[in-house]
C-alpha cells in the first residue's frame, strides 16, 4: 500500500485527506517513482478549488511536481529505467503528494547528481515558470527587470536568473522578506500601497520588463512603471495583464531541461524554505495557501 494526499470534493482544505491505496501502475508513456520530495504550489489549492475545472475523477491525488527514484516503467518509455533518479510532473489525473507517484515521461528529466532531491522537487513547476517568465521578453545586460512577488519560490529563482543575465533586478515583496530578496542580488522594494512610487525612486526612467507573480490590484498598481506595457508578463493573472496591454506567460517544452541545467551548475538556488513530512502535507498546503511563505515549500514522504 502507498499513502497519497487527495481532495475528495472541490472547495476548501476540509476536503483534503491522506489515504492509502495500492501502489499505482504506469500506463503507456508513464513511469512510477518512489517520491523523495514534492513541491507545493499555489496552483495545488486552485486545482482543489475547481479553478482549473471540475472534471477530475474524485478523490483526486494532489501535487504537481516531484523528484524520486523510478520503480516501474510503462509501455513505450525508453528514456528511463528502474532505479533512475528523476524529476518531473504527474501524469493526467495523478498527483505527487504521495509515497509513489505516476509521472508523465514526456515531462520528466534525469536528476543530475549535483541537485538534491529536495531542490529537484522545486524545478518542474516553479523552476520552469521562473525560466519561461524571464525569457519571454529578451533583455540586454544592464536593462531592468522588476519582479512583483519576488519572495516566493518562482520569484526568487526569477531574480537569480535575472542576475545571471546581468539585468538590473528589482524585487517587490513584503518588508519581512527584504534580506531574502536581496540575497539574490536584487534591489528590494517594499510591496503594498505606494509600491509603484517606491519603484520610481530606484528606477525613475521606468523598467524594461515587469514579471508579475501576484496579479489583481497589486499588478494594476505596478504596471505603469513599465516603459512599455506589452512587457508586463504574468504567471498569476493573464486577464488583467492582457487588459493592461501585457500577456500571460507562455510555457515552453525546453524550460525543464534548461532550468535543471542552470541549477545543476549552481547558478540558481531553488531556495527551499520549509520542509514537511507527508503526514503533515495539509500543513504544507496551509502554509502555501496562506501566502506568507518565504521561498519554496517541499513535502518529503
Amino acid at each position: 500500500m502507498s499513502k497519497v494526499l487527495v481532495f475528495t470534493d472541490y472547495g476548501g482544505p476540509e476536503h483534503q485527506e491522506l489515504i492509502e491505496r495500492e501502489v499505482p501502475e504506469p500506463g503507456p508513456g508513464e513511469i512510477v517513482i518512489q517520491v523523495m520530495a514534492a513541491g507545493v504550489n499555489p496552483a495545488d489549492a486552485k486545482m482543489r478549488q475547481g479553478l482549473f475545472g471540475t472534471k477530475r475523477t474524485l478523490p483526486s491525488p494532489m501535487g504537481l511536481e516531484a523528484s524520486g527514484i523510478v520503480t516501474a516503467v510503462g509501455e513505450g518509455v525508453e528514456a528511463f529505467a528502474v532505479g533512475n533518479e528523476v524529476l518531473g510532473s504527474p501524469a493526467k489525473g495523478q498527483g505527487t503528494f504521495a509515497e509513489h507517484a505516476v509521472l508523465n515521461a514526456a515531462t520528466t528529466v534525469a536528476k543530475p547528481e549535483e541537485i538534491s532531491f529536495v531542490d529537484a522537487a522545486a524545478i518542474p513547476v516553479a523552476g520552469t515558470a521562473a525560466y519561461d517568465v524571464t525569457h519571454q521578453v529578451e533583455l540586454e545586460p544592464g536593462q531592468s527587470l522588476l519582479i512583483l512577488g519576488a519572495d516566493g519560490g518562482v520569484g526568487l529563482m526569477a531574480a537569480q536568473i535575472g542576475t545571471v543575465h546581468q539585468y538590473r533586478v528589482i524585487g517587490v515583496a513584503s518588508a519581512s522578506k527584504r534580506e531574502l530578496v536581496e540575497s539574490t542580488g536584487a534591489t528590494f522594494v517594499e510591496s503594498g500601497d505606494g509600491a509603484a512610487d517606491r519603484v520610481r525612486e530606484v528606477a525613475p526612467e521606468g523598467v524594461d520588463l515587469v514579471v508579475d507573480l501576484v496579479g489583481g490590484q497589486a499588478l494594476r498598481d505596478i504596471a505603469p512603471v513599465a516603459k512599455d506595457t506589452k512587457n508586463v508578463i504574468t504567471t498569476a493573472d493573464p486577464a488583467t495583464a492582457e487588459e493592461l496591454g501585457g500577456a500571460g506567460v507562455k510555457r515552453t517544452q525546453e524550460a525543464l531541461e534548461k532550468i535543471t541545467g542552470v541549477i545543476q551548475y549552481g547558478l540558481v538556488d531553488p531556495n527551499v524554505g520549509q520542509r514537511f513530512s507527508l503526514a503533515d502535507a495539509q500543513e504544507a498546503m496551509a502554509a502555501v495557501e496562506g501566502g506568507h511563505t518565504a521561498g519554496k515549500v517541499v513535502i518529503e514522504p
